[in-house]
């Protein structure tokens, strides 16, 4: 075990993988430029190694910037051997090249009977809450939620990113794993040899019995404060990180519900259509007797991300709202509104 950061441990995954199989190769924009084996300028070193150096250009290779072409790119050369690393920097870039994504990326194994497997990994950013303005701040995972044929990973923790991120370099299908970068620096200790987290297996963060909060990405640390601070009234909080959200571990996330009876879901996402809603609408179809309260959602309004530093923090889920989201579901609140739970 070693001290890892999210980036060291991404990192880390994609050199174990490369190491292990030729036929990984990392392409994306200034990605030979980079010694850590990302894009970004540096910003997002995710390794302490020179992967140019240690792979040569014909496994590490810069891309014209066109998101379209890096993404066909990509699916042509896992059709024909390759298992490909892109690096797509923010997540808010993947619109560019929506109609690869949704009509070859997704379909082509289907298409064409299974005779080519897509065995294609995309990274990308979410770069929401530093103020990168509407067009750099989306968090779209929601919207390849509704695309048959893609797989979604959102880690939460530096393991996560690196057991799950060998699991979708490994997958036959394609994965695309959304980053919040406001994790890429926090750290803990990671176990140094090689190792896999199973797609569509949900992680318990924290036991409890009085509430289960299931929290998506970023919204789990702020999560796991919010039941920190209510431990000490007395109130137990079940912490649920999906993980994966295609397949997403619905089993899991039930058995938790029918131990609490109540649900609180927080993720970055807008409220509408996001996995907040699916979460919500699996427990009422499927552990609607268990429910002793109403499920509530914190999510983020339906609004574009302001530029402004004062407006843009009070978009997403905080340990204040979610945990103002767990007294309204026990009926500590019972004055509190919707509106400010949704903020």
């Amino acid at each position: 075990m070693s001290v890892m950061s999210y980036l060291g441990a991404i990192g880390a995954a994609q050199r174990e993988a490369m190491d292990a199989d030729e036929r990984v190769v990392i392409i994306g924009e200034d990605v030979e430029a980079n010694v850590y084996g990302t894009t970004g300028g540096g910003k997002s070193r995710s390794d302490k190694g020179d992967f140019l150096q240690m792979y040569g250009k014909n496994r590490i290779r810069n891309t014209p910037i066109s998101e379209e072409g890096i993404v066909g790119a990509a699916a042509g050369a896992a059709m024909t051997g390759l298992r490909p690393i892109v690096d797509l920097s923010y997540s808010s870039f993947l619109y560019m090249a929506m109609d690869q994504f949704v009509n070859q990326v997704a379909k082509n194994r289907y298409m064409f009977g299974g005779q080519a497997s897509m065995p294609v990994v995309f990274r990308s950013a979410m770069f929401y809450g530093m103020n990168t303005g509407a067009h750099h701040s989306d968090r779209p995972y929601p919207m390849f939620m509704n695309v048959p044929g893609l797989k979604i990973i959102a880690p939460s923790s530096p393991s996560d990113a690196k057991g799950l991120l060998r699991a979708a370099i490994d997958s036959d299908d394609p994965v695309l794993t959304f980053e919040a970068c406001l994790l890429w620096g926090t750290k803990e200790e990671v176990d140094d040899n090689e190792f896999w987290i199973p797609l569509g297996v949900a992680r318990t963060v924290r036991e409890g019995t009085d509430v289960t909060v299931v929290a998506i990405s970023g919204s789990v640390p702020e999560a796991i404060l919010a039941a920190e601070d209510l431990a000490a009234e007395g109130v137990s909080v079940e912490i649920i990180d999906p993980r994966t959200l295609v397949p997403l571990d619905r089993d899991a996330i039930v058995r938790s519900v029918v131990k609490t009876g109540r649900l609180v879901v927080a993720e970055p996402a807008h409220r509408t259509c996001g996995a907040a809603a699916e979460i919500s609408a699996i427990v009422a179809e499927d552990a609607f007797d268990a429910l002793r309260a109403p499920i509530v959602r914190v999510t983020a309004p339906d609004m574009q991300i302001p530029f402004s530093p004062s407006l843009e923090s009070q978009m997403y889920p905080t340990r204040l709202t979610i945990a103002a989201a767990i007294r309204r579901v026990l009926d500590l609140e019972p004055a509190l509104t919707s509106a400010s739970i949704i903020r």
